[in-house]
C-alpha cells in the first residue's frame, strides 16, 4: 500500500454511499476505488481487485454485512457502518476496526481512520522481508481484547485468557478462563488471526492453546491422538495434525 488504503464502500443505499464517500474526502489516505450496492457485488469486487479497507453496512438484502465480513480476505481491514447498535458484539468479535452508527459524524470517522496503521511504502525494499512483515501483522497480539458475552455481562477477554476455539456451524464456541462464550466467525478466519506459536489447530473442528495442553493420549483410530487440557477436556487430534503436534513438543 504505497498510496494509502484502497477503499471499498458497501451499502444498499446510494445516498448512504455518497455521504460516506464525501466524508472520506477529508482523509486522503483512504482512496475510494469501488462501491457496491450488495454483498454479492462486493464479493465480486474483492475477487477481482486488491482492496485494503472496506466500509460495510450490516442490514442488506440476501447477505448481511456480518456474513460478508466472514468472507473478506484476512489481509483486508473492515469497518461496520450501520443505523443499528445491536450488532456491536458480533462486529468486534469479527475483529472489525470499528463500528460506526449512522449518520456518521466527521469527528467519529476521524477517530476510526486514526486507528488504522500508517500504510508503509514498500517501493525499493526487499519484497521477501516485506511479505514476512505483513504476515506477522496479521497475527493478533497476546494482549488483544475480544468482546465476549457471558450471560448478561459483556467482558473484554484477552487472547492469553482463551484456551480453545471450537467450530459450531458458522459460529465458534470460545472457552476462556471466565467460561464459555460464542462468536460469529468461522474457525478458518479465526485461525488466520492466531499466532501459531501459541495456538494449534488440532482438527477441522478445534483450535487449542498449546500451553493449555496438560498431556497427550493415544486416540481411538490409528495415528490419531487426544489432547487433554488442564480442565479435563479431551480434544481429538487428527492423524494429519498429530505428527505436527508431536514435533512441537519434541524439544530436541
Amino acid at each position: 500500500m504505497s498510496n494509502g488504503y484502497k477503499t471499498l464502500i458497501v451499502d444498499d443505499e446510494r445516498l448512504a454511499r455518497n455521504e460516506l464517500k464525501r466524508l472520506l474526502q477529508a482523509h486522503p489516505n483512504c482512496e475510494v476505488v469501488a462501491e457496491a450496492a450488495s454483498a454479492r457485488e462486493a464479493l465480486t469486487i474483492l475477487a477481482e481487485q486488491h482492496i485494503d479497507l472496506v466500509f460495510l453496512d450490516i442490514q442488506m438484502p440476501e447477505i448481511t454485512g456480518i456474513e460478508l465480513a466472514n468472507e473478506i480476505p484476512a489481509t483486508t481491514r473492515f469497518v461496520f457502518v450501520t443505523a443499528y447498535n445491536g450488532y456491536a458484539l458480533d462486529a468486534f468479535s469479527l475483529n472489525a476496526v470499528d463500528y460506526l452508527l449512522k449518520p456518521v459524524a466527521p469527528e467519529r470517522l476521524a477517530k476510526t481512520i486514526g486507528r488504522l496503521p500508517v500504510p508503509d511504502n514498500t517501493a525499493g525494499t526487499d519484497p521477501t522481508t516485506n511479505s514476512e512483515q505483513r504476515n506477522n501483522e496479521l497475527f493478533l497480539p497476546e494482549n488483544h481484547g475480544i468482546l465476549l458475552k457471558f450471560g448478561d455481562i459483556n467482558r473484554i477477554v484477552r487472547l492469553q485468557e482463551i484456551y480453545r476455539f471450537a467450530c459450531i456451524g458458522n459460529h465458534a464456541a470460545v472457552y476462556t478462563t471466565y467460561g464459555k462464550s460464542f462468536i460469529y466467525s468461522s474457525l478458518a478466519r479465526i485461525e488466520q488471526k492466531l499466532d501459531p506459536a501459541f495456538f494449534f489447530k488440532t482438527s477441522r473442528a478445534d483450535i487449542v492453546r498449546l500451553d493449555a495442553i496438560e498431556h497427550i493420549e493415544t486416540g481411538i483410530s490409528a495415528g490419531a491422538m487426544l489432547a487433554v487440557l488442564r480442565d479435563g477436556q479431551q480434544i481429538d487430534v487428527s492423524r494429519r495434525q498429530a505428527q505436527q503436534l508431536r514435533q512441537h513438543f519434541s524439544g530436541f
